[in-house]
Formats: structure tokens, sequence, C-alpha cells
């Protein structure tokens, strides 16, 4: 069985920053990650605010930027997923795949996922008109009209990266006010390719073999209203990816939840990035959660010896 005094649960920029500060401090480290590595930035089309690149850079730059960084360290790369934690004192079992390795520090990066609207038409026309990434997703749909559901920094970004595409956007939100960045709003509110439509939500997803409409409600009337469309983008918010977390780590419906230094509740186990139980999940504030486990992990080895 392969051993590490490391094993980093994730290829995001909190992983990544992780295995770097890991490997600088001379740990032996292992890094798993079932896709290629940039976790959530490969979806982004372009990121304004990452300190150092004032004029933005598109995801995946920065991913790669990332991953470069830790080419020259004697990282072992494990690509695949990993299925359980078998929570050990102090020596973690993880098993990835077919095998099992054991790890005396572990740090969970993996992330979040997209979350789902949970409307009739949602599942059965994915692919087919429905998406959770106007990067993938959004050039399938040039000359089209479509719309892009939520309210947050994510639906606004991506709402103002398809009108670039496509022949118009309607902007849905549940609410009269937005959450995301007065920055955005002011874009799209202002975009010609960009109609907003507030205080509605989506009851179905309408289509036989692709998507033809959106129904929605008005949140005070009641009254039901469709728009005829060809695509739908959703982005309500994430949930964390902790499916394979064992019971013994305390977690919330949100995340794992950690203290400032990334601690769990099981010695040994860490957690950064948008695992973790808070409220800011931005690209800088991975960074920094990826460099604060690794610096734990570390202090945690040292007790060990």
């Amino acid at each position: 069985m392969k051993s590490y005094d490391a094993v980093v649960i994730g290829g995001g920029p909190a992983g990544m920053t992780a295995a770097l500060y890991l490997l600088r401090a001379g740990v032996k480290t292992a890094m798993i990650e079932k896709l290629a590595p940039g976790g959530q930035v490969l979806m982004t089309s372009e990121i304004e605010n990452y300190p150092g690149f004032p004029k933005g850079l598109q995801g995946w730059e920065l991913a790669d930027k990332f991953a470069n960084h830790l080419e020259d360290y004697d990282l072992h790369r494990i690509n695949d997923e990993v299925r359980e934690i078998k929570v050990g004192s102090p020596i973690h079992t993880i098993v990835v795949g077919d095998e099992e390795i054991e790890a005396k520090t572990v740090v969970l990066a993996t992330g979040s996922r997209y979350r789902k609207l949970g409307v009739p038409g949602e599942e059965r026309l994915l692919g087919r008109g429905v998406s959770y990434c106007a990067l993938c997703d959004g050039n399938f749909f040039r000359g089209r009209d479509v719309a892009v559901i939520g309210g947050g920094n994510s639906a606004l970004e991506e709402a103002l990266y398809l009108a670039r595409l496509v022949n118009k956007v309607y902007l849905v939100h549940r609410r009269q006010e937005f959450r995301g960045h007065r920055c955005y709003q002011n874009k799209c509110f202002t975009h010609e390719k960009i109609e907003v439509i507030r205080n509605k939500v989506v009851e179905e997803i309408v289509g036989e073999s692709d998507v033809e409409a959106l129904a929605l409600r008005d949140v005070a009337s009641g009254e039901q209203s469709q728009i005829k469309l060809d695509g739908v983008f959703v982005f309500v918010g994430f949930e964390p990816i902790m499916d394979f977390v064992p019971k013994a780590i305390e977690m919330v419906p949100n995340g794992v939840v950690t203290d400032v230094e990334m601690c769990t509740n099981v010695p040994g186990i860490f957690a950064a990035g948008d695992i973790r139980a808070k409220q800011c999940r931005q690209v800088a504030s991975a960074v920094g959660d990826g460099a604060t486990a690794a610096t734990s992990a570390f202090s945690y080895l040292e007790k060990l010896d």
C-alpha cells in the first residue's frame, strides 16, 4: 500500500495551493484529481478580481499558471475518484479507484458543483438546451435566445459572456435585488442584449427533445408566463462535494466545518476552498484556505515525529 505524509483531494485552486505549500516544506505529497487540474476555474470565462491581474484573465489561463507552478516539484498525481476515507489514528486510509493509500494528513479540497433548480424538464433536457456552464456550451447557441437563471456573481458573469455570442439573454431572478457585485449588475442592466426579469421563479423547462420555452411564475401575483427560447443556463449557487466525506467529520448542509486554521474535528484531516462551510467562495479565498490548510497539516506532522 502506498503511503504519504499528506494527500490532497482535489486539484482546484485550494488543492493546488495546499500541494505547493506542502511540497515546498519537504512533505511527501500526493494530489488526487479525477479531472484536469483547475476545478471550477476551468469553467469560468473571465476572472477580473484575482490580485495581480488588473486586466483580468481567462479561467483556464489561471488554472494553467497554478498547475505549472507545481511542475518542478515531486508531486505524486493520482487521476481517479475518491470513494471513501477510513478515519484512523494517526494513519487515515483513502479508497481511490480500486486501490487504497495511506496518509498521515488529508486535505479535503474537492470544491463544489452547481446546484440544480429541481424543476420539471431540467434533468430530461440536460445537454439538450439545459446547461450549467456557459463557457462549455455557449457556442452552441450563437445567434439564438437563451435564459440565465440566478442573481449572484456567477449568473451575472455568465450572462455577460453569453451576450457576446447569442441573440438575446433573459436574466431571470426570483428577487427584486441581485446579490452579484455592483460592477457586474451595471454591465448587465445596461447591455443591449440582456433583458432582466425580476421576481419570477422557474416552474418548468419546456420542450420535447430540446428546450423550447421557460415557464415562469410571478412571486407576488402568481401569474404564469412563458418565454420562447433555445437554451437555459442555471446558476443558482453551489453545493459542496462531500459524498465521500466520512460521517466522523462534522458537516452542515453548506460544507465541512473547520476552524480558522482549516482543521476539522478529526485530527489530521483539514479542509480548504469551496468544500468548507463558509460564505465567500472565490479563487482568492480558496488560495488562502489552501495555504492555511497546508501550514496546519505541516505543523500537525511535526508533532507526530
